[in-house]
């Protein structure tokens, strides 16, 4: 019996995986773009070619040579760099020849199959049917905030919510004391992947759900060592995580981030008026945006296939306190994690409808308690048609109805009808439990086909012309000028084929070109502070306009980071100054492209003084044969004999944790005004001096993992052994 329950199990994870495939391939022959949009193309798939790009140098992508803004991939970490699976795809996909869209659906709609599977698995493991296991699945991973912010848009959050239901599913077995005392290892490879799977709201909702479930197995066992198990395994999943966890820890302080404005505590709410959404996603009614402005939006981040919410409206109506007796946990998490997408958030977290993925899936467990409860009765159907009704007819009488009540409202009747005419024709047939994924999987299909997944972000016209570095020079510094890229450079604004010159945001990452400019939502202590960057990469234009004008000479601080080379959007009038020091080498529709005269810079070079020490001077020490690599630089160094060290200007961002050292002399590394590192070498030194990217949280991350990764091998062996 158990190896017929396995197979099944099996079977329908794979199936509840496929399931959702063909429901995403759907969805891009109605819109080959459907995946495609704003920060996705901004920001994560130039650094996932990035990423692609270091694995097949031999490196690890702990740092970006091409943006100084976003150059410490690591810190930034919602691109999941320390996450096996997040990096495993990114090599598979960017082995096939596609274009910019197909890569981002790709990488998408593999997170969103492993999704569906443990959501699956969960539900399995609450002895739930195949069919209603496959209708959890399909709530979890195909809900209107995972498709239209998840998916599309904010990959770090489908990233990292992939793994929750794992993570459930392997700290409720942790907490079943029938599956021996090895139980402790299952949830460690979740909350790992968790972890690193790129985004703290989710590491958030995993630690309430791992309180939630403390507090459950207390109140149930009356006994403290019953979450021993668990506890132990969720620790051992934050180890093996911590390089992940350590490096944003380091790169969050002193950054843009520590000081963001307390108006965006107040932004993308979830509105109690808005809840009728969770029946027909088209109800529209004033949210906050991304500019504090309350305007009509439609309810897609609540679309989740109609069946769920009713399936647990009408359990509650038709047999409530025994449901609640059932599940009055789940109903209580459930009606926390609302509450937390409705109320403001502190800190560094923000837009509260952020837990919204996790409201889903607990609102999936729920219906499925409730029809599992009571399967075959027509109750959760006649519910559904109960509600729509009313619901459609509240819109109506409220003026909710926005720009795509119709035809939608008319499939959601139609679908109600269907469910309640299938429970009627096929009684007692095993197909009867198939209703609701049925009614599921449509309802959200009509969703996204007649309301645009969009949501109202902006996209841009990128075309894979970005992928070759021309018109511009790979060996030189760039600094990119250029208005607000959202207003200026997106479809509706500019439908044309753009960023050739500009580069906004990453995007100069998938030429391999360096540029001062980057996508950064923690722009750390540096050159995106010093610069006044945003977070999609533009620089302040008054601070532009004083570099261009007093810092771009020979002496100026753009000379000092490196700098030759200018970009200048065509809506903004700056030249950089003196006219001697430059030569404009290009003029588009875009803008214009300044080189400066002469050869490019070397990226490591030596210098008389700084302004930083004032009174000191420097020997010009020789340097050569320059390997400038991602997390390491290395030169021959020649400092003459005399009393006056050398100093050396590494053009490239500033961390902390570099390391120096030339043979077997460690040597300080300072930066100037957190913009790059410098390295004072002794008088008469020679040698080859290596300049190292090595931070105490990459050496404590990787010992902690490494500890873990032996515990858990030591478990395995002695697992072995004890069987035998």
């Amino acid at each position: 019996m158990h190896v017929v329950r396995t197979r099944s199990t099996l079977i329908g994870a794979i199936s509840a995986g496929f399931i959702v495939v063909f429901f995403c391939l759907i969805l891009l022959w109605h819109n080959p773009l459907a995946f495609w949009n704003d920060d996705y193309e901004l920001s994560v798939l130039p650094v996932f070619a990035d990423m692609a790009r270091s694995w097949s140098e031999g490196h690890w992508p702990i740092l970006s040579p091409y943006s100084w803004v976003c150059g410490n991939l690591a810190g930034e970490f919602q691109y999941g760099v320390f996450s096996v699976f997040v990096n495993a795809v990114i090599i598979a996909v960017w082995k096939f020849p596609l274009i910019f869209p197909q890569q981002a659906a790709a990488v998408s709609i593999a997170h969103l199959f492993a999704l569906s599977v443990g959501a699956f698995l969960l539900a399995r493991d609450r002895q739930f049917s195949v069919p209603l296991s496959i209708f959890v699945a399909l709530v979890a991973s195909l809900n209107g905030w995972i498709i239209c912010w998840g998916a599309t848009d904010w990959f770090g959050a489908l990233g990292a919510f992939t793994w929750l239901p794992w993570a459930w599913w392997g700290v409720a077995r942790a907490l079943d004391p029938q599956r021996g005392k090895w139980r402790f290892l299952w949830p460690a490879p979740f909350v790992y992947l968790v972890v690193t799977g790129g985004f703290p709201y989710t590491v958030l909702m995993l630690l309430l759900l791992i309180a939630w479930l403390v507090l459950k197995s207390l109140a149930e066992t009356r006994s403290i060592f019953s979450v021993v198990p668990m506890l132990s395994g969720v620790a051992l999943g934050f180890g093996l995580s911590a390089p992940a966890w350590l490096a944003i820890l380091d790169l969050v302080q002193g950054s843009a981030r520590e000081l963001q404005a307390a108006r965006a505590h107040w932004q993308w709410l979830v509105s109690p008026a808005a809840l009728p959404g969770l029946i027909l996603p088209c109800w529209t009614v004033n949210w906050a945006d991304f500019s504090n402005r309350y305007l009509p939006h439609t309810a897609m981040e609540l679309a989740c296939g109609l069946a769920a919410p009713a399936a647990l409206i009408g359990g509650l109506a038709w047999r409530g306190r025994l449901l609640v007796r059932q599940i009055k946990w789940e109903l209580v998490l459930l009606l926390f994690v609302l509450l937390l997408s409705m109320i403001p958030t502190a800190g560094l977290f923000r837009w509260s409808f952020r837990w919204l993925p996790f409201f889903h899936l607990v609102l999936a467990v729920c219906a499925a308690e409730a029809l599992h409860l009571r399967p075959g009765s027509p109750i959760a159907a006649t519910a559904a048609l109960a509600l729509t009704a009313v619901t459609s007819s509240a819109m109506l009488i409220l003026r909710t109805t926005g720009s795509y009540a119709f035809p939608l409202t008319w499939i959601f009747l139609g679908l109600a009808v269907f469910w309640c005419l299938w429970e009627v024709a096929l009684r007692d047939s095993e197909l009867q439990e198939w209703a609701p994924v049925a009614v599921t999987f449509l309802a959200l299909l009509a969703t996204y086909i007649y309301i645009p997944t969009n949501c109202g972000v902006p996209t841009y016209n990128f075309s894979q012309h970005l992928l070759k570095p021309a018109p511009l020079d790979p060996a030189r510094l760039y600094l990119s000028i250029y208005p607000w890229a959202e207003l200026t450079y997106c479809v509706s604004n500019k439908p044309q084929a753009v960023g050739e010159v500009l580069r906004p945001g990453s995007t100069p990452m998938w030429a391999g070109l360096h540029f001062i400019n980057g996508y950064s939502p923690i722009r750390p202590a540096g050159v995106a502070r010093e610069f006044a960057t945003s977070i999609h990469g533009e620089i302040n234009p008054d601070v532009g306009s004083y570099l261009l004008n007093n810092q771009a000479g020979k002496d100026g601080e753009l000379a000092l980071l490196g700098v030759d080379g200018i970009v200048v959007a065509r809506e903004l009038d700056f030249t950089p100054q003196p006219a001697s020091e430059w030569e404009a080498v290009l003029t588009t529709d875009e803008g214009r492209v300044f080189h400066r005269r002469g050869a490019p810079f070397a990226r490591v070079r030596s210098i008389s003084s700084i302004d930083s020490r004032p009174g000191e001077q420097f020997v010009i020490a020789t340097v050569s044969r320059i390997n400038n690599s991602r997390n390491r630089v290395e030169a021959d160094i020649d400092v003459s004999n005399g009393n006056r060290p050398a100093l050396l200007a590494f053009s490239r961002p500033y961390f902390r944790g570099y390391k120096a050292k030339m043979g077997n002399q460690k040597l300080a590394v300072t930066s100037y005004r957190g913009l790059f590192p410098s390295v004072e070498v002794p008088a008469g030194a020679h040698g080859r001096l290596a300049l190292i990217y090595q931070p105490a949280w990459l050496i404590l991350g990787s010992a902690t993992t490494a500890t873990c990764v032996l515990i858990i091998l030591l478990a395995f062996i002695l697992r072995g052994r004890t069987n035998n």
